[in-house]
């Protein structure tokens, strides 16, 4: 008899919208938005890893991408491998993060909108500011979680030490909502950091005298610093980015406005189209002529201008008919608890701070875990050693190896590490050298245990620790703004308005 099925009834739209929360959600956790704790979405945490897992570091050879791409789709990303891919080459591209967090060789994409060679072709390792991020993942720091077919462990989040949220910043397009977070400098957001640690009242307003505003990799400047401000206090703002135009004197005597600097994620060859385009279509007058002279060394696009042009009437001209200047929507948004979440600048700096001092915490007790566990054992040598001529007769006498084994603990109560170490202690360790070695190991493990239980009772410690560990960062990878922000109330800066949900 076949077994009887029990069918409830139910109204499709109830069933409907069950099914699309739980589809939105998975998209929203698992796939299009960063978590606030390291600024990273599954794809490229899941990337960093597997590079780090297979020693792809800085000091080793570069691979073929096309072997990572393969490792990471094998174990961790069952998804198509050209999305994979793209999210590993968006990480080298110099032009889109601000730290590059993979080294490239080969053909990784341009400005133009060119698109990377073949995974076949192009090579790839980690960068040394990528393993920050993994610093200490050995350390018990993180939770660990089955991968999709629970053949091994991947991390959960990464206990990285860089504030990578901000300084790389994110987008993403969810369902129903989207994230767009810009990069930041490195040494301002850690200075920002470090100020938070030693006056945690801090507010708003006094962070952004140590962060200035967004900070992209492609330069140019941000014009106005009300939407800057409007987005580091309620996560939301809008900020009018545009390009740096130099005047310059050209042979013959004429003169050219020179672009080196163009907006965030800006095509350039398609930026060097449209201009061209409304050069003809006469919406910019006084342009002769119009070159793009770039090259490895940086960009340098020219617009050499007639004999009786003004200058200044024909930037105008370029930044109202092209994307010379652009706005950009800022929508601070990332998972905060597994939970989408809009933050203000306190926040996403709160996020990451967080979960450098349980990162920290974490390393503390595993270290201090280690050093009472030798120590314990650097003890029973010690003792072993007071006795050493009873534990060899003892030892020679027993018959097998666990006799001598329950003997050692029942006549010196010994643990059964301290027994396991003392069966495996070499001969050459019975001298007196070797002795004043155990004895000297013993002291420097009591201080190591003094010092790390004082810093797990010492929030103060703690944070001193955080803040030398972050000062160190920034001494390491630290560089200049290459962002300038134009604080004149100039005829090109409007009115702020709040952006729409899901508005980019």
């Amino acid at each position: 008899m076949s077994e009887s099925k029990i069918v409830t009834a139910a109204p499709i739209e109830d069933e409907m919208k069950v099914a699309y929360v739980d589809y939105a959600m998975s998209v929203i956790v698992s796939r299009a938005l960063p978590d606030a704790r390291d600024g990273f979405k599954p794809v490229h945490r899941r990337i960093l890893y597997t590079m780090f897992e297979e020693r792809i570091t800085p000091e080793r050879k570069f691979r073929k991408s096309a072997a990572t791409v393969g490792n990471v789709i094998a174990r961790y990303h069952p998804h198509g491998d050209s999305a994979v891919y793209d999210a590993m080459v968006r990480l080298a591209q110099p032009f889109n993060m601000r730290y590059p967090l993979v080294w490239p060789q080969g053909n990784f994409g341009s400005l133009d909108g060119d698109p990377a060679a073949h995974m076949r072709y192009t090579e790839a390792k980690l960068a040394p500011i990528a393993m920050e991020t993994v610093r200490d993942l050995d350390k018990d720091t993180v939770d660990w979680r089955p991968n999709f077919d629970n053949s091994t462990q991947e991390p959960v989040v990464l206990p990285l030490v860089i504030p990578n949220l901000l300084i790389n910043g994110s987008e993403g397009i969810a369902v129903g909502m989207s994230a767009r977070i810009p990069p930041h400098n490195l040494s301002e957001i850690i200075e920002a950091c470090v100020a938070i640690l030693e006056d945690p009242q801090i507010s708003i307003e006094g962070l952004m005298e140590y962060v200035q505003g967004p900070d992209f990799p492609t330069g140019a400047q941000i014009v106005g610093r009300a939407g800057i401000e409007k987005a580091y206090r309620t996560g939301r703002g809008k900020i009018t980015v545009r390009s740096c135009l130099r005047l310059e004197e050209q042979e013959g005597g004429r003169q050219a406005l020179i672009v080196e600097e163009i907006p965030y994620m800006v095509n350039k060859a398609s930026l060097v189209e449209r201009a061209a385009q409304a050069i003809r279509e006469k919406k910019i007058n006084g342009v002769a002529d119009l070159r793009d002279e770039s090259s490895r060394k940086g960009i340098r696009i020219v617009f050499e201008l007639k004999k009786k042009a003004d200058p200044q009437q024909v930037e105008r001209e370029l930044l109202s008919a092209t994307n010379l200047e652009t706005t950009y929507g800022i929508i601070m948004l990332a998972l905060v608890d597994n939970a989408p979440r809009i933050l203000n600048l306190r926040q996403a700096l709160d996020c990451f701070l967080n979960h450098r001092l349980e990162v920290v915490t974490r390393r503390t007790q595993y270290e201090l875990a280690k050093a009472k566990a030798r120590l314990h054992i650097v003890q029973g040598l010690l003792k072993a050693l007071l006795h050493i001529h009873e534990i060899i007769a003892l030892i020679k006498a027993s018959k097998t190896t666990e006799e001598a084994r329950r003997g050692l603990q029942e006549r010196y109560q010994f643990s059964e590490a301290q027994v396991q170490a003392i069966l495996d202690m070499r001969l050459q360790r019975l001298t007196h050298l070797e002795r004043n070695k155990l004895e000297e190991e013993a002291r420097q493990l009591e201080a190591t245990i003094a010092r790390l239980e004082e810093l797990l009772n010492n929030r103060l410690k703690m944070n001193e620790l955080l803040e030398t560990e972050l000062l160190e960062i920034k001494a390491r990878y630290g560089d200049p703004r290459r962002t300038r922000i134009l604080t004149a109330n100039l005829p090109q800066e409007g009115e702020e308005e709040p952006l729409e949900e899901g508005e980019e």
